[in-house]
């Protein structure tokens, strides 16, 4: 359940301005505040049956967004060449044609 929740909140991060408002509230207080279904429908006067379909809804749209758009991904691989190229200027292995080759990688995520 925490990688499903972790994986979530790293793509809410880039897809949540894609969301309906109620979609948005619901998934916050589920996934970054904890809170319930039954905590949620409490608090907005609705069942948990309601609220479930919201968050379903709102999950269902971000991993169908990620497939097409692959933002997640693409962050992810840009920060692991980074860190590549940071271990290769740290280490004092000036090795251009490496360095290059991780330049021409971050080029071609855009």
């Amino acid at each position: 359940m925490i990688e499903k929740t972790t994986k979530f909140i790293l793509l809410y991060d880039f897809y949540q301005d894609l969301l309906t408002e109620k979609q948005k509230q619901f998934a916050e207080l589920y996934f970054q505040d904890d809170l319930s279904l039954g905590e949620i429908a409490e608090e907005f006067g609705i069942s948990r049956q309601g609220v479930y379909e919201h968050i379903k809804r709102a999950e269902v749209l971000i991993h169908g967004y990620e497939e097409k758009l692959q933002l997640l991904a693409k962050h992810e691989q840009r920060l692991k060449l980074f860190d590549e190229m940071e271990s290769l200027l740290t280490n004092e292995v000036l090795d251009n044609q490496h360095l290059l080759e991780k330049i021409t990688l971050l080029r071609r995520l855009e």
